[in-house]
């Protein structure tokens, strides 16, 4: 099994990407999306959704969506905060953040992406990303799956991890940190007037 990961800088190129990898036949269980904007809200396609709210707010959220979008449901992330999530990651970290509360284990979205097997140096981006307002995706597959995989990714404009790295870089980032508050001050995100850097 390969892990498969791309962050996305908007709610709507995720959602796009869950889809399309729903569509590729991935299994639903398979696939997970999180989701924060930099506000520490939720965002659909047309305004966003407070991060306390849930209800009626995940229903605008998923904008109907069947799939695992359906089951967008709230989470808290240390040194992310608020997020809507779905499907295995957000199951991992919810398992792993208890096992840390249980016996010190390693816990966190850092932890989760690790264990799925995600090197640490991206993982460590990937955080970070979603603390400053991105979406992440991913898709647990076979390895003959994970090219249709990445591919799928790609064309739902993903962001090329290395080049955000960089740009976090030269701000003087240099790993993610849960401790740190997750709220940013306007202005404050590292994100590129277009919306995205580049892709894998």
């Amino acid at each position: 099994m390969r892990t498969v990961t791309g962050i996305f800088d908007t709610y709507a190129d995720g959602q796009a990407a869950v889809r399309a990898l729903e569509n590729a036949n991935i299994p639903r269980d398979s696939i997970s999306i999180v989701s924060r904007d930099e506000d520490g809200n939720v965002r659909n396609g047309d305004g966003a959704v407070d991060g306390a709210e849930t209800g009626a707010g995940l229903g605008a959220l998923a904008g109907g969506a069947g799939g695992l979008l359906a089951g967008l449901g709230m989470l808290s992330i240390p040194g992310v905060g608020p997020v809507v999530a779905a499907g295995w990651l957000a199951s991992t970290i919810t398992g792993l953040a208890a096992g840390a509360v249980a016996g010190g284990a390693a816990g966190g979205i850092i932890g989760a992406l690790t264990d799925a097997g995600v090197p640490e140096d991206e993982a460590h981006v990937y955080a970070e990303s979603l603390r400053r307002g991105g979406t992440l995706v991913t898709a647990r597959v076979e390895d003959a799956m994970a090219p249709t995989a990445a591919r799928i990714l790609d064309e739902s404009r993903r962001v090329d991890w290395n080049l955000r790295r960089r740009e976090y870089s030269e701000s003087g980032w240099t790993t993610f940190d849960e401790t740190q508050p997750y709220d940013t001050a306007p202005g404050s995100l590292s994100r590129p007037e277009g919306g995205l850097t580049g892709r894998l």
